[in-house]
């Protein structure tokens, strides 16, 4: 097979999977197609055996049984769920999530764990200086600031002061292999890195060598306090000058021309205030040694700035390049980072090792800035010199060790958040990346996914290596999988579906299409991702940022919700308006007390109406504090079907019990056997709908009280629809030709209302007592939630069998290519 031709097999033979809540509305249809039927056979029954108005009648008992059914078949269900799951991709997409399949939206809910790409999901995306470490002082720089000025960079002599953790005993062979300073670059790809460490030979002592050269703790500033703009420009004047980079307008990304390990230094200069074109045409070049992958550095010759220092007669020479190799030409060190040659004493190599070092196991790109002055007479201006004006001095080691540049692609702010929130969640967060192991885990750990309990990173040979036991073992204690290829991406998503986990799986590259296929949620870049990947997956970042994932997880949690709210309102109004018709037979009213026209209208308007409001439901508090929906939770478990059975059982009461009021009420002894028919019809129809409103106000809320403004509040279509239906019951209750021939009703007294208000209160009542006793319980650690109740999970959902692991046949030839993130 071609590479393509693999991959579209790949995609082709991986079975989609149908969601949770599919399955259970089919289930919820299933159920309701038994008791409608039965209710519909016992309406009949109880017509045609014990009615006095129909008993014997066999035509006139099918057509009472057949208003029983109507009034049972939730007409408006289905488009309801199809509003709830519209509803949450319109708001989905107004926060970068396209959704593009409306079931999908639900499985965000359920979902476990998030498997992240890292570079410009996780991480900005834009290479930036962090700190720079000179001979007696550490300075950490503000990646995210906006303002222009020197106090972004700040002395911090405790900012990535020792090695990292994992790297305490490996020696600087063993670090510089594991870091972003690998001279391989990351795993199948040329390193875009071009100043690669070749060798770091650390002694046997690093905590010694890392003791500083110059101990001066108030030189040139003192701890927690920020330098000068001149300071700033002396020291970082070498990553400015010997550049051939543009820096974007404003600093940013547009317009910007160069490599993106260079552009972090101008960036740097730039938001700490230098005037960076003025600096260039201070210190016009003289003449420069390029770039060369041969010797990893470039030499600038420039005229000196009066705030150089310089001597007389001499130029300044700038050198940029790999840290051990600008060591090793270095004589002298500039104290403190400072210029001028008072500043300047003898080198401390091991000192320079050491924090080299020290930076790549902490995941950093590392520059060394060096400069020195050379007389005049020694270049000529436009000279093209060779790596021998460097390294091939009669003077041997000559230039002045300025500091280190620590570079690296930052975290975006908001997904620390955003993963804290996850956590807070349950829902574990999984990093796959092609970089480097350290650079991994020190981006791992500065967003909280590497801690305690998932402290070690595994890297994609070592995944390549294992079976399909230890692969299933390794993801449940591993959170960061360095070096991953596109291949390591099918078997983590098949190992945590075969550990029972729902997997959201993120990816932008054609051959990261077969792993969006085969997760439960694929999540492609719409920025940065290929066609490929985007119609392989069932969302698409629009701005390829992981806090927008956290962000549809809680929406689909709502979703969940809101569909449980919509049948905790649509339920009760069907099953009411059957079960009065049932229960009106048995306690021998003189007619059915809603008439088939009244049903179709409480099915079609009110029901509607009214569960457009839950179906629409923001997230409630505490949402995003719960663990992941158990996979297979039926939508109706335990306590929802005691809610529906509470709901239907007081608005079925209440309308029978108002139209027994009624009809039996000496004081309507005086009217017509067909006007106490009109009025029992007005009031049990009354009764129902605005009965049907409590409902809807106790339903807004699954655990918290409704008793409390939040009952008006948060969701203005539920004062809304309180207004359309209150306005439309009047209508059609007191328009004269509309309500005694089209709905079989008459207007209503103050008594009749009464009963309206006594069963809104009784309904609204009851139901808020119900929720109350299920928060105590709740609060005493009762399972309120259906987790540990075998009944309400469907049984069918199984975990994967021994074929869980089984790779799709010519999957290992997507080795070819591998992660570009």
């Amino acid at each position: 097979f071609t590479q393509i031709g693999t991959i579209n097999r790949l995609v082709n033979s991986t079975e989609t999977i149908k969601t949770d809540v599919l399955k259970q509305i089919d289930l919820v249809s299933k159920y309701l197609f038994v008791c409608i039927i039965t209710m519909c056979i016992a309406t009949f029954l109880t017509a045609f055996f014990y009615s006095e108005r129909y008993k014997g009648e066999v035509l006139e008992s099918i057509n009472i049984a057949l208003v029983c059914a109507v009034a049972m078949v939730p007409e408006g269900l289905e488009a309801i769920v199809t509003l709830t799951y519209s509803y949450a991709v319109k708001v989905m997409a107004s926060q970068n999530a396209i959704v593009r399949a409306l079931p999908a939206v639900e499985t965000l809910g359920s979902v476990t764990v998030i498997c992240s790409d890292k570079t410009g999901t996780l991480t900005q995306n834009i290479m930036s200086l962090t700190a720079f470490v000179t001979s007696n002082a550490r300075y950490k720089n503000d990646v995210d600031a906006a303002d222009r000025v020197p106090a972004n960079f700040v002395r911090d002599d405790s900012y990535l002061k020792d090695r990292a953790v994992q790297d305490l005993k490996k020696s600087g062979e063993q670090i510089l292999a594991d870091g972003p300073n690998n001279p391989n670059g990351r795993r199948g790809h040329d390193p875009s890195f071009h100043f690669t460490t070749d060798s770091l030979h650390t002694t046997d002592q690093p905590n010694q060598a890392a003791t500083v050269g110059s101990p001066d703790d108030n030189f040139p500033v003192k701890q927690g306090e920020s330098p000068t703009r001149e300071w700033i420009q002396s020291a970082l004047s070498c990553g400015v000058l010997c550049s051939k980079c543009v820096i974007g307008e404003g600093g940013g990304r547009a317009g910007e021309i160069g490599n993106p390990t260079e552009l972090s230094i101008l960036r740097a200069s730039y938001f700490a205030g230098m005037d960076i074109d003025e600096l260039k045409n201070d210190c016009p070049i003289v003449a420069e040694v390029p770039f060369s992958s041969d010797y990893k550095f470039m030499c600038t010759v420039h005229e000196p700035a009066a705030s150089d220092n310089a001597p007389d007669g001499k130029l300044i020479a700038y050198v940029k390049g790999a840290p051990d190799r600008m060591v090793k030409q270095c004589k002298y060190q500039a104290k403190g980072g400072s210029a001028g040659e008072e500043n300047i004493e003898a080198v401390n190599e091991e000192y320079w090792i050491e924090q080299i070092a020290i930076l790549s196991s902490h995941g950093l790109r590392v520059l060394g800035l060096c400069r020195a002055y050379i007389d005049k007479d020694s270049v000529k201006v436009g000279d093209n010199l060779g790596a021998d004006f460097v390294t091939g001095r009669p003077e041997g080691k000559w230039l002045t060790m300025v500091g280190l540049c620590a570079i690296m692609d930052p975290p975006r702010p908001e997904c620390v958040q955003a993963i804290r929130e996850a956590h807070g969640a349950g829902v574990r967060v999984a990093m796959i990346t092609g970089d480097h192991k350290d650079t991994a885990t020190a981006i791992g750990l500065m967003l909280g996914i590497v801690d305690e309990k998932f402290s070690e990173a595994v890297t994609g040979p070592e995944l390549d290596s294992m079976s399909d036991a230890e692969i299933r073992a390794c993801v449940l204690t591993r959170n960061v999988f360095a070096r991953a290829s596109p291949q390591n991406k099918i078997r983590i998503v098949k190992a945590l579906q075969a550990e029972g986990q729902i997997t959201s799986m993120t990816g932008d590259g054609v051959n990261d299409a077969p792993a969006l296929k085969a997760a439960n949620m694929g999540v492609a870049m719409g920025k940065e991702g290929t066609d490929v990947a985007r119609e392989a997956s069932e969302m698409i970042l629009a701005d390829d940022n992981f806090a927008t994932i956290v962000y549809a997880v809680k929406q689909g949690r709502v979703v969940w919700d809101n569909l449980r709210k919509v049948l905790l309102v649509n339920t009760p109004i069907n099953n009411s308006q059957g079960l009065s018709v049932l229960l009106g037979l048995l306690v021998q009213l003189p007619n059915s007390p809603i008439s088939a026209i009244q049903i179709l209208y409480s099915n079609f308007i009110c029901a509607v109406t009214l569960g457009f409001v839950t179906a629409i439901e923001p997230a409630e508090d505490g949402i995003m504090s719960i663990p992941p929906r158990q996979v297979g939770k039926r939508l109706i478990g335990r306590f929802l079907f005691l809610r529906i059975i509470i709901g239907t059982c007081l608005l079925t009461g209440c309308v029978v019990g108002s139209a027994v009021i009624v009809t039996t009420s000496s004081r309507y002894a005086d009217l017509s056997d067909k006007d106490i028919e009109y009025r029992m019809r007005a009031v049990s129809f009354n009764v129902l709908d605005f009965g049907a409103m409590s409902v809807m106000l106790s339903a807004r809320f699954a655990y918290n009280s409704s008793v409390h403004p939040r009952a008006f509040m948060g969701n203005p279509a539920a004062l809304g629809s309180i207004a359309i239906v209150t306005v439309l019951q009047l209508i059609l209750t007191y328009v004269p030709g509309l309500n005694t021939f089209v709905f079989s009703m008459d207007g209503m007294d103050g008594f009749m209302w009464g009963l309206v208000v006594a069963s809104m209160v009784i309904v609204f009542v009851v139901m808020e007592i119900e929720k109350a006793i299920r928060r105590s319980l709740k609060a005493k650690g009762a399972d309120t939630d259906d987790r540990e109740t075998p009944f309400f999970t469907d049984a069918a959902v199984q975990p994967p069998g021994p074929d869980a692991m089984k790779m799709p046949k010519g999957a290992s030839k997507l080795n070819l290519q591998e992660l570009n993130h």
